[in-house]
């Protein structure tokens, strides 16, 4: 691990400690705010006894989905948008307020396509996660040196060899970017989704333990969501960092 891998990890153990520290002490009170060794103890505990194992599977499900058909939506729209740049002026401004539309005013128009599903919650998914893909695919192929495309037809490099050599390279750094964000806006999108119009998924469990007033149940479900969040898009830095070495060699 690097240096600065270990500082950060320093301080995110000073920050559990300190928070550790105020529960325990009940700075802050148990009904706000759990210990964090208490949520990893109740997680262990549902784990245990396979009670969220629907949840945790259909939420995957709803997640990945979402996640690869942003990704497969959104680089073949960036790549549409930037090659044109008429569409590329018009879309523009979507793209930029895009954030700014809960992406949830669509759900009875979604049930009425998709019925009564975990269909309406992916849709959700993809449509607050395909943007990011756009944009990053745009940024990315407009990273490619036009010198390096012309080289490549007066060395007579077919299409697949041009994208291999010349095209990944250069856009991978705003593609990965790419990644990132549209995982975080899937996985929100979801989350919060089945916070409010689902009946199951983590999202669904930690709103139920909430009306139900079983906060260390409410706590743990949300640790799984932190660990979940942080693992996936650590896995995508490590990756991005690796084929980046690679790139340099």
């Amino acid at each position: 691990m690097t240096r600065e891998g270990w500082t950060r990890l320093g301080l995110v153990a000073a920050g559990i400690a300190a928070l550790e520290a105020l529960c325990r002490t009940k700075v802050i009170k148990p009904l706000t705010l759990v210990p964090p060794s208490r949520m990893v103890h109740d997680l262990a505990g549902l784990l245990i006894a396979g009670d969220i194992f629907d949840d945790i599977g259909q939420t995957a499900i709803e997640v990945g989905g979402a996640f690869f058909l942003a990704i497969v939506l959104g680089v073949l729209m960036g790549a549409a948008i930037q090659a044109t740049p008429r569409l590329r002026r018009a879309v523009a401004p979507v793209l930029a307020s895009w954030y700014a539309v809960p992406s949830f005013v669509f759900y009875p128009l979604l049930v009425a396509l998709f019925g009564l599903s975990t269909s309406p919650l992916i849709a959700i998914g993809v449509l607050s996660a395909t943007p990011a893909m756009v944009v990053a695919t745009i940024g990315g192929l407009d990273r490619v040196p036009r010198v390096l495309l012309r080289a490549a037809r007066i060395h007579r490099l077919t299409a697949a060899q041009t994208l291999w050599l010349i095209t990944l390279p250069s856009a991978l750094p705003s593609l990965f970017t790419g990644l990132k964000l549209s995982f975080a806006y899937a996985f929100i999108g979801v989350i919060a989704g089945e916070f409010i119009l689902s009946g199951g998924g983590i999202g669904y469990g930690i709103a139920y333990a909430y009306e139900s007033f079983e906060t260390p149940k409410m706590y743990a479900l949300m640790l799984l969501v932190l660990i979940v969040a942080v693992g996936v898009n650590g896995a995508l830095h490590a990756w991005e960092g690796r084929l980046l070495q690679r790139r340099q060699r």
